[in-house]
């Protein structure tokens, strides 16, 4: 029997490798996991029906001595990240039956390395949102209580590492949308550099933000799925090399903000980032204050720049071109039928709040205005890291919360991004990673912290972030 609570990818090579099982053994022990316990957790939207067929591919890759690290690997992709011949839905009924015409560039690396691609997993409906209750498709439920909210927007992605129900995941994130679900299930998400990555074949929401991230139980998973899919691509204009830096010279510094922590955070969140500082200076860590003055307004900001962004991607949805087309007498009630049948509420909404603040008149007032404060975030963080290697605060202001409990309250769910807003807006590098439970109702909920550093900085999260597991091994 597979040990699939403690599997790494390293551990699952070595096994392949030396045939203690094969990629087929592998890949359906997670395909009975999920049968066991996708009815209810509903992470998956769609098992693959070739699942098997790709597992026979990778053996033989195997045997005849081809195989990398991730040939074999079964991945959990979001709902979001095309392949071809495959539903790639967004969470949104206005693309229910939308089949990819190419592979993303993310897949297409994958597929090359020999990755067994499990299925396609839940997630806010285009990415908007932090819970994954905005699906069209259902909730997806928290696998440490089925009461709770797994976090969004790629709840899917992390629900599906916290039941053992993949190895490694792909999310997205342009907000916060792999860390805060990452936190939230008790797994590792990591949100590359912008650009680290490429775009191509991902659905659109905020271009100047999103990112392709990984999603795992641990730091060198995270780390060899995002060294399996960065780098340039002629696809993806915005797509660079970046010149990763790994090492750290010297006791590495590690920079707080005091000033934006203390703010509407829950009392057991603070006394985990607490307990958290002190077991790293006392392993040896150097600590510093570091002052962010202008991040406060990251959400605001992010709450204008994103949906200006997101009025103009989704306006390709008409009823027209592609996906759900209602039937009306003319060209304008088609439009208006298909959008606001096919769109739900929390996609309208932003719709609409980015046409307002892309219009004329408003324009200058709202987007030049948050983008301005978009380059003082910027200089903010450039400042701090002339100080600091990396810098922490909790990945979320509470653990998992209920299902229904904010659903009506945007402005609730939007400070869901307080602390994970600003890395899309300076487009930093940021990683969320466990840092214990506390008890709620009988059960133990997961709480996680976030590393940031400067732009191509990924080697030294990996760096920190594997010293942090080791020293918190046994919680904080």
């Amino acid at each position: 029997m597979i040990d699939l609570e403690n599997l790494t990818i390293e551990k699952a090579h070595e096994a392949l490798t030396k045939r203690q099982f094969s990629c087929v053994d592998l890949a359906e022990a997670y395909l009975k996991v999920i049968k066991e316990k996708n009815t209810e957790i509903n992470a998956y939207l769609e098992v693959y029906d070739d699942v098997i067929l790709q597992a026979k591919a990778a053996d033989k890759r195997l045997a005849e001595g081809s195989a990398t690290l991730m040939t074999g690997i079964p991945v959990a992709v979001k709902d979001n990240i095309l392949i071809t011949g495959r539903v790639v839905s967004s969470g949104s009924k206005i693309l229910e039956n939308y089949k990819g015409t190419y592979d993303a560039t993310v897949i297409k690396k994958l597929k090359d390395a020999g990755a067994v691609f499990l299925g396609r997993t839940n997630m806010d409906e285009f990415a908007m949102g932090v819970s994954t209750e905005n699906s069209a498709f259902g909730v997806t439920k928290n696998p440490y209580d089925t009461k709770r909210v797994p976090g969004g927007s790629s709840g899917g992605s992390t629900a599906a590492i916290a039941m053992n129900g993949a190895l490694v995941a792909l999310g997205t994130d342009t907000g916060g949308s792999c860390r805060q679900p990452a936190s939230f299930c008790g797994v590792v998400g990591l949100k590359p550099t912008y650009g680290s990555v490429s775009r191509h074949g991902l659905t659109a929401m905020g271009s100047s933000l999103d990112v392709v991230g990984s999603i795992a139980k641990n730091v060198s998973d995270v780390e060899i799925l995002f060294n399996s899919i960065k780098g340039e691509d002629k696809m993806d204009s915005t797509s660079r090399e970046f010149l990763h830096k790994k090492e750290i010279a010297g006791k590495p510094t590690i920079g707080i903000p005091h000033d934006f922590i203390k703010e509407g955070v829950d009392k057991r969140v603070l006394d985990n980032f607490e307990k958290v500082i002190k077991k790293l200076k006392s392993a040896g860590f150097i600590i510093k204050d570091v002052e962010l003055p202008y991040v406060k307004y990251s959400v605001p900001a992010y709450y204008i720049v994103t949906p200006a962004e997101i009025s103009a991607n989704l306006a390709r949805f008409d009823g027209i071109r592609y996906g759900y087309a209602a039937p009306a007498g003319n060209l304008l009630e088609v439009y208006k039928k298909s959008r606001g049948k096919g769109f739900g509420k929390e996609v309208r909404r932003r719709i609409m709040l980015g046409t307002y603040v892309l219009s004329h008149g408003y324009h200058d007032a709202y987007y030049d205005k948050a983008n301005a404060v978009r380059k003082l975030i910027v200089h903010d963080y450039e400042k701090a890291f002339k100080k600091v290697d990396v810098i922490l605060t909790p990945t979320t202001t509470g653990p998992a919360f209920k299902i229904g409990e904010k659903v009506n309250d945007p402005v609730k769910m939007y400070l869901e991004d307080i602390f994970t807003g600003s890395a899309n807006m300076a487009g930093l590098p940021a990683i969320s990673i466990p840092s214990g439970f506390i008890e709620e109702e009988g059960k133990k909920l997961p709480l996680g912290v976030q590393f940031m550093a400067p732009h191509g900085g990924e080697g030294i999260l990996f760096e920190i972030g594997k010293k942090f597991e080791s020293i918190f091994k046994d919680g904080p």
